[in-house]
């Protein structure tokens, strides 16, 4: 794996978390403008499971095994976008606390995909 790109992925959920969370302290749903960042945090993920794919084909192995770490790949890259399905259903301010909670998922899922991969 890249460490580059799972930082970029982990500080790309971590300020959705933080921007989703704001909006639902101040008692708002989502908007436009935050399904435009699930989308960018979601290319990203797409991205790092291209990425994976391509180094398991290329030879690499995780250390705990390929069906887990195509596993957590796989929570990676729909974690965002699950939660922004149960945003469109709760248009409330819990909502955008779903969301922020979807993306505090993908940022530790994120953590454990470095750990699995881990070229130490």
């Amino acid at each position: 794996m890249l460490n580059a790109l799972t930082l970029t992925v982990s500080l790309a959920a971590l300020a959705l978390a933080a921007w989703c969370g704001l909006a639902a302290y101040r008692d708002q749903p989502t908007k436009d403008w935050h399904f435009i960042g699930m989308a960018v945090v979601t290319l990203l993920a797409l991205a790092q499971l291209v990425v994976g794919v391509v180094r398991l084909a290329g030879g690499g192995e995780a250390d705990e095994g390929t069906a887990i770490f195509v596993a957590y790949l796989l929570g990676a890259l729909f974690a965002v976008p699950a939660a922004g399905f149960m945003s469109l259903v709760e248009r409330s301010r819990w909502g955008s606390a779903t969301v922020a909670a979807g993306a505090l998922v993908l940022a530790v899922l994120e953590v454990r995909l470095h750990d699995i991969w881990w070229e130490g």
